[in-house]
């Protein structure tokens, strides 16, 4: 007789009995887009598998993940190969992944690493081919979508940031059949406009959203472009091969915009600032000349030739005037030493005693006779007197007895 009612754990139990006697469901292979994945501390794998019509809770545990040779992250689509029960504690049933292959996006993940490689071995990355973005760029070219997110927000942001940036849009396809193609003849047609500068780019996507952009044709178009490019696809967490070849990244189209465009009004407040400390600089510098001109002035008035002159007109009337009084001085002092000897002289002269009643006699051959022995008789002697001369002859001569001097002489 069958039991009116069973527990939990019996229905579970017998629920998981039945799948594992299903062969189908003990080998089998499930694909789907990979949600909620969590990475347990214990070395387990939770994530889900889900498509368009429904879910299934998947789990691979630590010891199957040995063949798993990629990061499972959400949005991969995969195929995973294992068995699917019951467990009975919360009495839902998953699947127990033993291997996890990628399918999809996954393939185009692969092809990317690849081409990312080859890249990069030609060269393609190397930072010797990187040319520099313009500091003041006015002609700016965009390959984007006319009608996305993308060209909206590098509008708005250059219109905020310099309203007389000229935009030239290349309204291109950026996912699809032939959007690689669009994407090149975008760059190739702005390259020849002689811009400042181009921005290649999209907003977010899947991976294969954004395929285009990993093309080799297009990353060929971006690295011979003459003009520089900055690359602007997805989001800040989105990397295309362009991002590696472009001269440089932005991790989104409104940070590309941020780059290519400069602030006008941060530009002119720098100008502002410029100025300022020019005039500055040039008034200190003035101040500076003019202070050096008129020390130059001082010297050159000190060191003038009429300055000189006058200097030297001055001094030679000082010295002038000191020679006359030098003159003065010793032209009196001559005089008086003149004087003196005039007087001294006058006191010696005979002249001077003979206009006190007193003769000079002079002998015949003009000396003065000073004694008796100086004549003889017979000579002629001249005697002077203050009125005239007396011409005598010598009769006789007698000595002074006492003096020597004669007492009368004829």
């Amino acid at each position: 007789m069958m039991a009116d009612a069973y527990s939990v754990s019996q229905v579970n139990s017998y629920i998981r009995n039945m799948f594992q006697t299903d062969f189908v469901l003990n080998r089998i292979k499930v694909t789907g887009e990979v949600s909620n994945c969590k990475y347990h501390s214990s070395g387990h794998i939770y994530f889900t598998l889900k498509d368009s019509g429904g879910a299934l809770a998947c789990v691979m545990f630590a010891g199957d993940r040995r063949g798993l040779s990629f990061q499972l992250k959400d949005g991969m689509q995969v195929k995973a190969a294992g068995s699917i029960n019951v467990y009975e504690r919360d009495g839902k049933y998953q699947l127990y992944a033993k291997s996890i292959q990628q399918e999809g996006a996954g393939v185009l993940y692969e092809r990317y690493l690849a081409l990312k490689a080859e890249l990069e071995e030609m060269g393609m990355f190397d930072a010797a081919y990187k040319q520099p973005i313009p500091k003041y760029a006015t002609r700016i070219g965009v390959v984007t979508a006319a009608t996305g997110a993308a060209i909206h927000d590098i509008i708005n942001i250059s219109g905020r940031r310099n309203p007389y940036v000229q935009l030239y849009l290349y309204p291109a396809k950026v996912q699809g059949e032939g959007a690689a193609q669009t994407i090149c003849e975008g760059i190739r047609t702005l390259d020849d406009m002689n811009l400042d500068v181009i921005i290649v780019g999209r907003g977010g996507g899947s991976i294969e959203d954004l395929w285009a952009f990993n093309e080799e044709v297009v990353a060929r178009a971006v690295f011979e472009c003459r003009t520089p490019v900055i690359s602007a696809v997805g989001h800040e967490t989105d990397f295309t091969i362009i991002d590696f070849v472009s001269d440089r990244r932005a991790p989104t189209p409104s940070a590309a915009a941020e780059l290519a465009v400069f602030d006008y009004n941060e530009w002119q407040d720098r100008l502002e600032r410029y100025e300022k400390s020019l005039v500055q600089l040039m008034s200190g510098r003035v101040d500076e000349l003019r202070g050096r001109l008129d020390a130059y002035m001082v010297r050159l008035n000190y060191l003038r030739p009429e300055r000189r002159l006058e200097d030297n007109r001055q001094y030679l009337d000082n010295l002038t005037q000191q020679l006359e009084r030098a003159m003065d001085r010793l032209v009196n002092e001559r005089r008086n030493t003149m004087q003196i000897l005039a007087g001294r002289l006058k006191a010696l002269s005979p002249l001077a005693k003979i206009s006190g009643g007193f003769g000079y006699i002079e002998g015949k051959d003009g000396h003065s006779v000073k004694s008796v022995d100086d004549v003889k008789d017979g000579d002629t002697l001249s005697i002077r007197l203050s009125d005239g001369k007396i011409y005598a002859k010598v009769n006789d001569k007698e000595k002074d007895v006492d003096t020597g001097r004669p007492v009368n002489g004829g």
